[in-house]
C-alpha cells in the first residue's frame, strides 16, 4: 500500500501535461537530504516504494513521479498500452521543471536516482545540465540497447527505416518487455525474486491504469537517438558530480558493455558490478543482490554526500 505518511499529487509540466507525483516528507529531525527517483520504460513508482521506504527510514526525503505517457501521467501512444514519444527532449523537459520545482522546496544534499529509462534521462539531463544534483545513482541505465555487440550507430538506422515505414506509434512487438515470451517468463527478464515479481502484478491488479505494454518503434529510434547523443566525445567526460552505476553482466534489456564504459568515462563514476545472480531490476532482485546494492548506495552517498554534523 500506499504508506500514511507519503502524498500522491499531480504536478504541471510547462505546457500543461499532468503528470502524477508521489512525496514522502523526511522523517522528523535533521534530514539527511532530498532524492528524487525516476523509474523505466512501462513503469510506476509503486514497484519500487520498498526501496523508497528504506531510503526514508535512514532519513531522506523521497520524491518520485511518472514519466510523461506513462502509468497514471497519460498516453502518448497508438492505443492505451504502447509505450511512445516523439522525442526524448520532451522527457529531459519535463525531468528539468520538475526537479527545478522540487528543488526549490526541499533541502540538500539533492540525489538524482534513476533506473533503466529513468537512469538515461536522468544522465542526460546531468549531461546537459538541465539539473543541479550533489550525487546521481544510476540503476541499469539504458545506456545502450541489444544486440549490444551491434553499433548503436546501426541499430539506429535500422530502427529509423522500420519506424518510417508506418505508424511510427505503432508497438514493436507483443507482448510486454521483449518478443515471443509469455507472461511469466517475463520475470526471468527482471528478478529472481518471485515476490517482488509478483507484487508489481499486485499494482497491476489494484490499479489497472498504470499497465503498459510494449514500446512503439519510434520509442525506439528516439531511445537509440538520445543514446547516440550520450556516447559523443567529450559528453560524459564533462560532468563533474559523482555518479554511482550499477549493472549487471547478464542484464537482457540494456547493454551491460555501454555501462561499463560509461562508468570508464565519467570522470566521477564509480560502477558496482553483478554476475548471473542478478536481473535488470537490481533494486528488487533477491534479498542478497539488493541487499549489496543498497548498501553500495548508502557507502557510496555516505562519501559523496556525507551527513551534516
Amino acid at each position: 500500500m500506499i504508506p500514511a505518511g507519503a502524498r500522491e499529487s499531480t504536478w504541471h509540466a510547462p505546457d500543461g501535461w499532468k503528470l502524477r507525483r508521489i512525496d514522502w516528507p523526511a522523517p522528523e529531525g535533521a534530514p539527511r537530504g532530498s532524492m528524487l527517483f525516476m523509474p523505466g520504460r512501462g513503469d510506476t513508482y509503486e514497484k519500487w516504494l520498498e526501496s523508497l521506504d528504506q531510503w526514508h527510514g535512514a532519513g531522506w526525503q523521497m520524491t518520485s513521479a511518472d514519466w510523461r505517457g506513462q502509468a497514471c501521467s497519460g498516453r502518448l501512444g497508438k492505443d492505451a498500452l504502447t509505450g511512445h514519444i516523439d522525442d526524448f527532449a520532451t522527457w529531459v523537459e519535463d525531468y528539468a521543471a520538475l526537479w527545478d520545482s522540487w528543488s526549490r522546496h526541499t533541502v540538500g544534499p539533492r540525489v538524482a536516482i534513476g533506473h533503466s529509462m529513468g537512469g538515461h534521462l536522468v544522465l542526460r539531463a546531468v549531461v546537459e545540465r538541465r539539473i543541479q544534483a550533489d550525487a546521481v545513482v544510476l540503476s541499469a541505465p539504458m545506456l545502450g540497447l541489444h544486440p549490444a555487440w551491434m553499433p548503436s550507430r546501426l541499430l539506429y538506422r535500422v530502427a529509423k527505416v522500420i519506424a518510417g515505414m508506418g505508424d511510427r506509434r505503432r508497438p514493436a512487438w507483443k507482448g510486454n518487455e521483449k518478443p515471443e515470451l509469455v507472461a511469466h517468463a517475463r520475470s526471468m527478464l527482471l528478478t529472481h525474486d518471485l515476490s517482488r515479481y509478483e507484487d508489481e502484478l499486485w499494482w497491476r491488479e489494484q490499479r489497472p491504469e498504470i499497465e503498459m505494454g510494449a514500446a512503439s518503434w519510434g520509442w525506439i529510434e528516439q531511445a537509440l537517438a538520445s543514446i547516440r547523443l550520450l556516447e559523443r566525445p567529450g559528453m560524459l567526460e564533462a560532468v563533474c558530480v559523482p555518479v554511482l552505476l550499477l549493472g549487471t553482466r547478464t542484464d537482457s534489456l540494456v547493454s551491460w558493455p555501454a555501462i561499463r564504459e560509461a562508468a570508464r568515462r565519467l570522470p566521477k563514476g564509480e560502477l558496482v558490478t553483478f554476475g548471473k545472480e542478478c536481473h535488470h531490476e537490481i533494486l528488487r532482485e533477491a534479498d542478497p543482490v539488493r541487499d549489496r546494492a543498497m548498501d553500495a548506495i548508502r557507502e557510496f552517498l555516505d562519501r559523496a554526500v556525507p551527513a551534516r554534523g
